[in-house]
């Protein structure tokens, strides 16, 4: 039996964060359970409407003098926000762990990209700079400067419980903006913690605000007239249907990034093994809850004959499925384990129905994810092994669907056009990935495939904290992406001054 180091050792109250002090909701709670053990780590409350709007309140009122303290200022907070997260690095990453599920590994991985949006945020002086130019006409001068807008929310996800708010937050206060956050009620503790430390480096009271709870809280956030904009990481039924929707109805900025059915597209001079190795982590990692997962697996038998293309198919679909046969499952906070469990059991039933739909559809289950052994003993109600399906074609719904758990589809197309067609005809356009040595082929792929987030011999395209975290047609719904500069333009209005003095 490993030993679990586990940080949370008996259940945590969990309250909402409101000018400054942590205080109790009014709401009823409901319990934050370890999917790996079924055990409540944590009570989490449901708030009212009326405390989120308090909340906005006092960022309201906060804003005044944030947006006027300098960005330098700002940006030293930002510097001490980062060597906290540092100081508690393994800490924070081991509670991913025990609420969300992932491995620690994982958990360390997301641990380092949320710091990094910090430290990105930290040279906010630089980024929010504008631009000028003198005699723009005869004694005329002309610049562009960036103002703060005011109030923004935040509607966190349940997959990265910690790195995806940070997308958002430290460039919305590094700008001199405030936030109030709704973590995910599956596992906001990562995000309790965040705010803690937040407070600790000194961000001033109203400015980082955390109300916890559900759908009424998303409702009164897309509503209140003092929220100038959302930003929102869910599924796309939300993030269009709702999120994108009422914040066009309100007149707010908004960035919601949505759901995905992501390509992978394995050409015939690709290093097999290598690749292999790669989409084990790009399909499988963070148990396939993930929205730059791969999904699909296109093999493409360009230049081979018929008798080479069957062998290539059937070879790729075989080392895949191995490969896939010998993740280790379990308790995520085990370093023996290479995958953790589900979030919950419904997440579990919605995947095990679509290994049903692929067998309804004709399609050959090659490794079947309610078939699987843990590396101790524990409930298994969230576990659900990797599951792999050939003979996939791109019309049956486990190829369009996103399935969001740890399910590949394997496809065959004889060119990359026709797997690039396959592409294009799914709604999504998160991200696409391909797997090749010429340089041609790569080329051509990343320039005409409609997907925001690319990879060339790369299983998960996610962009670093200077580039923007990209998305398409339905996995996108807005202007302005997260990260880079572009979060830095949404949180900020281009105000242009043409100066004359006589």
């Amino acid at each position: 039996m490993a030993i679990l180091e586990e940080p949370i050792t008996s259940p945590l109250r969990l309250q909402n964060l409101i000018n400054g002090e942590w205080v109790d909701s009014e709401g009823r709670m409901v319990d934050v359970v370890n999917p790996a053990n079924l055990q409540a780590i944590a009570q989490v409350p449901i708030s009212t409407k009326q405390e989120f709007d308090q909340a906005v309140a006092f960022a309201k009122e906060a804003f005044y003098d944030w947006r006027r303290t300098p960005p330098l200022a700002r940006a030293r907070c930002m510097f001490r926000l980062k060597e906290l997260l540092e100081k508690n690095f393994e800490e924070l990453s081991r509670i991913q762990s025990m609420e969300h599920g992932k491995t620690i590994d994982e958990s360390r991985g997301e641990t380092r990209r949320g710091i990094e949006m910090v430290e990105v945020a930290a040279g906010i002086p630089t980024l929010m700079m504008g631009y000028n130019l003198e005699d723009a006409a005869s004694g005329i001068d002309e610049y562009l400067i960036r103002q703060p807008l005011g109030v923004f929310g935040i509607i966190c996800p349940f997959n990265f419980p910690f790195m995806v708010p940070l997308w958002f937050a430290p460039f919305a206060v590094a700008t001199g903006n405030c936030v109030v956050m709704k973590p995910s009620s599956e596992d906001p503790i990562s995000q309790i913690k965040v705010a803690e430390l937040a407070v600790e480096a000194g961000i001033p009271d109203g400015v980082w605000s955390i109300v916890n709870g559900g759908r009424d809280i998303v409702n009164a956030m897309l509503d209140h007239p003092d929220i100038k904009g959302v930003c929102f990481v869910g599924s796309t039924p939300v993030g269009r249907d709702v999120v994108y929707r009422r914040c066009g109805e309100t007149g707010k900025r908004v960035i919601a990034q949505c759901g995905a059915k992501n390509f992978a597209v394995l050409m015939p001079d690709a290093d097999i093994p290598k690749t292999i190795a790669t989409c084990m982590t790009s399909f499988f990692g963070n148990t396939g809850q993930r929205c730059l997962a791969n999904s699909n697996l296109v093999v493409v038998d360009e230049g081979l004959s018929k008798g080479e293309a069957e062998a290539f198919y059937e070879r790729i679909v075989n080392e895949f499925t191995t490969a896939a046969s010998k993740i280790k499952m379990g308790y995520g906070l085990d370093e023996r384990v290479q995958m953790g469990p589900l979030r919950d059991q419904g997440k579990r039933a919605r995947i095990v129905s679509y290994i049903e739909k692929g067998l309804a559809e004709g399609a050959t289950l090659k490794l079947d994810g309610r078939i699987f052994e843990l590396v101790d003993e524990r409930p298994r109600d969230c576990f659900l092994g990797p599951t792999v399906f050939s003979d996939v074609t791109p019309q049956m719904s486990i190829a369009q669907e996103e399935v969001f758990g740890p399910f590949a589809c394997i496809l065959r197309a004889r060119t990359m056009d026709e797997a690039i067609d396959m592409i294009h005809a799914n709604p999504f356009g998160n991200s696409a990935s391909i797997f090749t040595t010429s340089g041609k082929w790569a080329r051509e792929f990343q320039y005409r495939t409609e997907c925001g987030n690319i990879g060339i011999n790369i299983g998960i395209a996610a962009p670093m904290a200077f580039f923007p975290f990209g998305g398409m047609k339905d996995s996108f719904f807005g202007d302005l992406h997260g990260q880079g500069q572009e979060i830095v333009r949404f949180f900020t209005e281009s105000k242009v001054v043409i100066q004359r003095w006589f």
